[in-house]
């Protein structure tokens, strides 16, 4: 079994003091792995990510980085330790330039690696390189979201959290989105995934966790909760999600 990279144990966390979102949740994350966070709205998966990373007070619980805990610091904190974070809204500045937005998020870096890790980032997104002087806001929806996954990527984290990259994006656009995410796993970042389309969701990921109520309700890998009658019939109101190849 490879290494954990990352994990979160029995995690009690909410936005107001006794009232908690979550109630015991938690993942754990491998090294080169994607984990998909599913289960209805309401279940905790965005308090969730948020919680682990530093967003969200957590009440008890343990999140650990690598081996080291890290419960309780701040977010600016667990960025410089190697966690990585995007947002579902507001992961852009739309009023400046995709270089300037990037060239921010550099500033944490010393001097001499700015330009190299920018550099990077327009080779991994050349939509971005081309239209670099282009404000965020201007930016169609699948493209502001790579711009975002930059931003993120730009520090070399060692563990890349999304929370809902699908949202609003058609599914073409989705489709390349998670092209990019599995391109950045293969590059070694770890990647814990947030959402609602399922299917896509489960395409890319090796194993997923099912919540609901703030719990762990089911775990297991991808490709078997893809055709699990329960998951589909209890957290997602529908018929089992069945994969391209066992189709009739």
């Amino acid at each position: 079994m490879t290494r954990v990279v990352l994990s979160a144990a029995e995690i009690v966390a909410g936005y107001e003091p006794d009232l908690p979102i979550l109630n015991g949740a938690g993942f754990v994350l491998h090294e080169r792995e994607i984990v998909a966070l599913l289960g209805p709205n309401g279940a905790g998966k965005s308090t969730l990510i948020k919680a682990v990373a530093g967003l969200v007070p957590i009440t008890t619980g343990t999140v650990r980085l690598d081996g080291l805990e890290i419960t309780r610091l701040p977010a600016h904190t667990l960025i410089r330790r190697g966690l990585g974070f995007v947002p579902q809204t507001e992961n852009v500045f739309a009023a400046m330039s995709i270089d300037d937005n990037l060239r921010l998020a550099a500033a944490i870096l010393p001097k001499g690696r700015r330009a190299e890790r920018i550099g990077a980032m327009y080779a991994l997104f050349p939509d971005l390189a081309a239209k670099r002087s282009l404000a965020a806001g201007r930016l169609s929806g699948g493209q502001r979201q790579m711009l975002a996954i930059a931003r993120a990527l730009l520090v070399e984290p060692k563990v890349l959290m999304l929370d809902e990259p699908s949202a609003g994006l058609s599914p073409k656009i989705v489709a390349g989105v998670f092209e990019t995410l599995q391109q950045v796993r293969r590059s070694g970042v770890a990647i814990v995934l947030v959402e609602q389309s399922v299917r896509a969701a489960l395409a890319i990921a090796d194993r997923a966790y099912v919540l609901a109520e703030g719990r762990n309700r089911h775990e297991g890998p991808a490709l078997l909760l893809r055709d699990d009658p329960m998951i589909a019939h209890l957290y997602f109101g529908g018929d089992p999600i069945v994969s391209e190849e066992s189709r009739p």
